[in-house]
């Protein structure tokens, strides 16, 4: 169970990962070498699960973002370890899962632009059959965060 300073904790590196261990002890009003137990559990019991580097997309030259819908008329253990391993070497699909309702399986790609798609597409439908795959390029960015609320923990 997490108390407050857990999640402060949380929401801190959420924020930015570098932070030092002696400003995260600042901000949670403990001691350093108590701070940094802290996170080390959290690390251990793989509530942190890794610390990274958010990338600007549009400096890396991936601006554009496709959600992309793929329904399939096959529902089996093998079809879907073959759709899995299909997209595993993919690193434009940077998000999907198996969804409940019309569509099957919902894709998040970013790519730079909609050749770069169509090249993910036909990369797709080259390695497996697909009743329908929908498109959806997203126009603007409202709102991204990677940070999840911590208050339910």
């Amino acid at each position: 169970m997490l108390d407050q300073r857990d999640r402060t904790l949380l929401d801190l590196l959420q924020q930015d990962a570098s932070l030092p261990i002696t400003d995260l002890a600042e901000h949670t009003a403990l001691s350093v070498s108590a701070c940094w137990r802290r996170v080390k559990r959290m690390e251990e019991e793989g509530l942190i699960s890794r610390r990274v580097a958010l990338v600007d997309r549009r400096k890396a030259n991936v601006p554009t973002t496709v959600f992309v819908g793929v329904r399939t008329a096959r529902h089996s253990m093998d079809w879907l370890e073959s759709f899995r391993s299909a997209i595993a070497d993919i690193p434009e699909i940077v998000e999907a899962y198996r969804m409940t309702g019309e569509i099957d399986y919902l894709l998040r790609l970013i790519v730079p632009d909609v050749q770069a798609y169509d090249a993910v597409y036909k990369q797709l439908i080259s390695r497996l059959d697909f009743t329908d795959i929908s498109s959806f390029i997203a126009m603007e960015e409202l709102k991204f965060t990677t940070a999840i609320p911590t208050r339910y923990a």
